[in-house]
Order: C-alpha cells, then structure tokens, then sequence
C-alpha cells in the first residue's frame, strides 16, 4: 500500500477520535458547571437554616426556660406557671473557726434541732460579691458635708461673739472648745473619706452572702379548687409562715436573717445570671437607665450640663468658704495670741527673770536673789509709774489746748 492510502484511512479515524475528545470535554464542563451550582444551592439553603435557627434561638419562651422562673410578685419568685413558689431569706454568717467548744457544740445542736424541724424542701444558696462601697462613700460625703456647715456655723458665731466684747471669757472659751471639737470631728470625717475611696479601688476585696431557699407547691394544699390570685395569697401566707420560723430557729445558733423583697431578689437573680457585667453594671443602675422601655424622652443635653454645673458650683463653694473660714480662724487666732503676747510682754520677761534666778538660786545666794527680785520688781513699778504720769500730761495738754482763750 502506498503512503497515500495509509493516510486516507487513518484520517476519518482521526476525525472520530477528534469528535470524542471534543464531546468529552464538553461533558466535563456540563458536570462541573452542574456541580458548582449544587454547592451554591446548598450553602444558601444551609446558610438560611443557620439564620433561621440562630432567629428562634433568641424568643420570649426560651429565654424564660433558661432563666427558668415566671416572675418575681410579693416578694416570692413564681416558677412553673404557678406551680412552684420560692421565698428566700438572707442569713448572716458567723465566724465558726473563732468560736470555743462550748460555742461550736450550741450552733451545731441548734442547726441539727432546725433540721429535724423540716417539713419542706429549703437549699442552701452562697453567692460571691465584690464589696460595692459606693453607697458607703455617698452616705460618708453627706455627713462630712453636714460636719463642714456645722463648723462654719460654730466658727461664725464664735467670731461674732468675740468681736461684740459683751461675753465673759470663760464663755469664750466654752465656745471655742466647741469649735475645736467640730474643726477635729469635720478633719476625721475627711480622712475617712479618703481612706474608703482608696480602699473601694481594690476589685479583690469579695463577700459571701447567705440565702435559704423555702418552696411550696399549691398541691400541698386541700383538693379544694382555688382561684389564681388564692393560690399566691395562700403560698404567701404558707412561706411567710416558713420563712419566720426558719428566722427563728436559726437564731438559736447566733445566725440573724430576714425576708428578702422583691427588689432583693430581683438584684440576686440579676448577679447570678450576669456574673461578669452585675460588678461593673449593676440592677439600681439598669433600671435608673430605663433599660427596659422601648423609647425615652431624655432631658436638653445643655439644661442637663447646666444643672450638673450649678449643682458642682455650689459644692465647691461650701468647700471653698469652709476652707476660708478656717483659715481666717487660725489667723485670727495667731494674731490674738500674737497681741496677747505683746501687751504681757514685760510681764512674761519679769516672770522668766525670776524664774532664772530661783534656778540659780544656789549659785548666787538667797539675799542676792531676793534683792535682785526687787530690783526688777521695783523699775517695773517705776516704769508703770512714768507711764501714768505721761499718759496725764499728754491728757492735760490736750485739756489745754482745748480750752477757749479770753480776749482784752
């Protein structure tokens, strides 16, 4: 065979083999075309079923299961549709490690008498807080504050009292004692203060509290059928009644406690279940917020500025007059023991002359002394004498030269 019809047969193989490859690939992009938008339907899908779920996690009926109670009513917290009421009590701890025998054996008999006692489930609830001291700060500054008007009072009518002359001096110092007193109470109110402040910046300082949790079930009650509003005066009247005898037998092992409100127990639930934000956000604050209202009508910013201006203006002006009063006190204090000092000046130096001489009396000899004592005793004498004499010319020159003159 020639070359020719070798050709000529292997082409149309050729052909049909080009054909295939080319149908080949065509199939390869159909199906991986096919595929990608497979992926893309599914991830949509997948995605929607995400954000649907993601939706329906967040409604009214799971948040309620998680924080598995109803309401909070008459201080009682309601669970269960009614089903199950809780009253807590707060108890006060004691310091058992520091107690002797004797001591310890009556807390534990009085413990063991309270649990024999029960015919209710109760459980036992310890709950960790940072010490807040910021009430106590706000209540200390009020009382300082009260302390700082009280002195300059005092100081104000002490000062009057000086000026007009008409009080005996032992009144006077009756009245400064008095405002020594305040000036020293108003510095130590001051100081605590202080300390607090610094000591309310330690975020370690914690403190246990202590609940017991009391429950009743309105199936405890008769098969009588109630109303809803007699079912929750009943469970009040039932765990009022727990909850007072729990408070009494405790009391037997030196333990106080009390009912909680519902306010109470709102900020303990609140606390439990925002362990992290209740330290730095707590419920008083939330509710001041107006967090739960859908819209609020908030003050002018500049008239709520002005206020907080005037309000601050008129706290550091009592502190400012306070300090000027005080200080205008010590001065006028100095300035009088000053004066004092000056008119007994010779007095106060013939004092110290013979006080001298007494000490060296050994030295120098009693008649020595006693002389020399009357030597200073006399040339004040005289220097007193001079004094009066030329204070009596002085005033008869004056009398004088006041004197009309005849005319011839």
């Amino acid at each position: 065979m020639s070359s020719e019809q070798i050709v000529n047969l292997l082409l149309p193989v050729a052909l049909v083999l080009v054909f295939l490859v080319v149908i080949l690939i065509i199939t390869l992009v159909v199906l991986k075309v096919r595929s990608n938008s497979r992926t893309n339907t599914e991830d949509k899908t997948g995605a929607s079923k995400e954000k649907s779920k993601v939706q329906g996690i967040y409604n009214m009926q799971s948040i309620y299961k998680f924080m598995e109670f109803d309401k909070i009513e008459d201080n009682m917290i309601i669970q269960k549709k009614g089903k199950r009421f809780l009253m807590i009590v707060k108890c006060q701890g004691i310091n058992y490690d520091l107690m002797s025998g004797v001591e310890k054996n009556s807390v534990e008999q009085g413990f063991l008498q309270y649990l024999n006692t029960l015919r209710y489930p109760i459980q036992i609830y310890v709950q960790t807080r940072t010490v807040d001291l910021t009430g106590s700060i706000s209540a200390y500054k009020q009382k300082v504050k009260d302390l700082g008007n009280a002195l300059a009072e005092k100081e104000f009518s002490y000062n009057q009292k000086v000026r007009s002359g008409d009080f005996s001096k032992q009144i006077l110092e009756k009245e400064n004692f008095e405002v020594v007193k305040a000036r020293n109470l108003y510095e130590y109110g001051m100081d605590i203060v202080n300390n607090t402040e610094r000591m309310s910046l330690n975020r370690n300082i914690l403190s246990k509290q202590y609940y017991i949790i009391i429950s009743y079930y309105p199936e405890e009650a008769n098969d009588n059928v109630y109303s809803e509003d007699e079912v929750r005066n009943l469970a009040f009247s039932e765990l009022y009644t727990r909850a007072q005898s729990t408070i009494s037998l405790l009391s037997v092992c030196g333990i106080a406690g009390r009912i909680l409100d519902s306010m109470e127990i709102a900020d303990l639930l609140y606390t439990a279940y925002n362990r992290d934000e209740a330290e730095v956000y707590d419920l008083k604050k939330a509710i001041n917020s107006g967090y739960d209202n859908m819209y609020v009508t908030a003050p002018d910013v500049l008239d709520k500025r002005m206020k907080e201006l005037d309000k601050q203006i008129e706290i550091d002006a009592i502190e400012k007059a306070n300090e000027a009063v005080l200080k205008v006190r010590n001065e006028q204090e100095k300035e009088k023991q000053i004066r004092k000092k000056e008119a007994e000046y010779k007095e106060i130096v013939a004092r110290m002359a013979e006080k001298i001489l007494n000490e060296n009396e050994d030295v120098l000899g009693k008649e020595t002394v006693e002389m020399a004592k009357a030597e200073i005793t006399g040339k004040d004498k005289k220097q007193e004498s001079n004094n009066k004499e030329e204070k009596t010319n002085e005033q008869k020159k004056v009398k004088r030269a006041g004197r009309p003159r005849k005319t011839a």
